[in-house]
């Protein structure tokens, strides 16, 4: 396969890769982190996404070691990903979300990590909610059983159930070493030579899903992919959103991606179960969503778009 990517250099141990989309503040926090707390000889990379908060500029002003590359349109995701990786020189190569704050060490940690396991071909750290709660990170593959049991509430009535919970791997605390079918995106780490084999995100993938797609291509290539509490960072928005705002349009996003990688992986029967999933919970849950408060409604709404796109394909703009 030819190389897609920048030849490594010897005095780069490990090349950061954070896509930002109007997280200027954050990714501050973030960047100053990394610089605070990684001693290993590294580069960062920072791929803007069309901000409108001035992140280009804070970064350019407060941060001008890392290497910016500013996007005039949003281009997703993955691709924006795949930005930073074709131009990284480091032997080992980390995504990070840009809402996140490296904590003890960790990059060094789990670079470290992976020097000891040859075998390993991506691996993930223990990520905080806060000083006290362990985010439940990893997953596992997000075929048409898997996708059942989340979008028919079944996990939620069991989170912690062996079987029930099996998505997210229900019965495990996060304090233990375990291999999992995908590594969160927030923090993946990858060796060069992996990357080199497996080749880059792909961009059919406009955002979610795209990590679970390479974790399987890394997989099939022979590799393991970890789950390593060795390390903690701390994500800023652990604790996720309310239904009320949570917009249609990354709603139905989050279901096409899903929809991408069972046609890509699990074929056109694939793809048929799962459509058939989202029709099936949407209604359902538009249903369920009788009474008159804002949660209700915006239940309906993201229902309705829903809906939509799988009858009709037609997605939501806004």
């Amino acid at each position: 396969m030819t190389s897609t990517t920048s030849e490594p250099s010897p005095c780069c141990a490990l090349s950061v890769v954070i896509v930002n989309w109007n997280t200027r503040d954050i990714l501050h926090e973030c960047l100053s982190s990394i610089a605070r707390e990684t001693a290993l000889p590294h580069e960062v990379i920072v791929v803007d996404n069309a901000s409108t908060d001035g992140s280009a500029e804070m970064v350019r002003s407060s941060h001008p070691h890392v290497t910016l590359i500013a996007n005039a349109q949003n281009h997703g995701f993955a691709a924006a990903n795949n930005q930073g990786l074709r131009i990284a020189r480091g032997r080992k190569v980390l995504l990070l979300n840009p809402d996140t704050i490296v904590l003890d060490g960790a990059i060094d940690r789990m670079a470290d990590w992976l020097d000891a396991h040859p075998d390993v071909g991506c691996v993930g750290c223990q990520v905080m909610e806060d000083e006290t709660t362990i985010q439940r990170t990893s997953f596992a593959d997000p075929g048409p059983l898997n996708l059942a049991l989340v979008e028919f509430g079944i996990q939620r009535m069991a989170p912690r159930h062996r079987i029930f919970g099996r998505s997210e791997y229900g019965d495990w605390d996060r304090r233990s070493q375990r291999d999992v079918d995908v590594v969160s995106g927030m923090f993946m780490m990858v060796p060069r030579h992996v990357l080199d084999q497996v080749d880059l995100l792909d961009e059919a993938f406009f955002v979610y899903s795209e990590e679970a797609d390479w974790c399987r291509r890394i997989r099939n290539a022979g590799w393991r992919c970890v789950f390593a509490p060795e390390a903690r960072i701390l994500h800023l928005d652990g604790g996720g959103k309310s239904t009320t705002q949570i917009r249609s349009r990354m709603y139905v996003q989050m279901q096409k991606s899903k929809m991408v990688y069972l046609r890509k992986h699990y074929g056109m029967p694939g793809a048929l179960a799962g459509r058939m999933i989202f029709l099936g919970s949407s209604a359902l849950r538009l249903l369920l969503a009788w009474r008159r408060n804002a949660e209700a409604a915006a239940r309906r709404r993201l229902a309705l778009a829903s809906l939509r796109y799988h009858l009709t394909n037609q997605e939501p703009s806004s």
